[in-house]
């Protein structure tokens, strides 16, 4: 069970399109409360009706969300945040960290804002 145009609601999804997505984060950051290293990761979540999961995993170049259970162990940072509804539909998956306080998700009218805090 789903949105009725993303990923089915409680299971693990690569955020995107064929790999995983990847986030580089050039400092030491908090993602949503978790310390994170400077690094690149795979972002992975796992869509609900009222909070997503939202997962940073180091192991890259990740094929779908297949392979994940393979992979988990090493997660650095799993972070619940509520879902976010959108006036406005986004016909394409979109990502937003212009502003550097905060990564923002949009696909259709979904989507999900994990707040971060970079080390000075």
């Amino acid at each position: 069970e789903g949105s009725g145009s993303m990923e089915s609601y409680g299971k693990v999804w690569r955020t995107g399109a064929n790999e995983a997505t990847e986030i580089t984060f050039k400092k030491d950051a908090m993602f949503g409360g978790k310390p994170v290293k400077a690094g690149t990761y795979s972002l992975y979540s796992i869509p609900g009706e009222k909070e997503w999961t939202v997962i940073l995993n180091p192991e890259l170049k990740q094929w779908g969300a297949f392979g994940y259970d393979k992979v988990k162990a090493k997660n650095v940072a799993e972070v619940t945040v509520p879902t976010k509804m959108y006036d406005t539909s986004a016909e394409k998956l979109m990502f937003d960290a212009k502003d550097d306080s905060k990564l923002k998700f949009q696909w259709d009218k979904m989507g999900f804002e994990v707040p971060i805090t970079y080390s000075k």
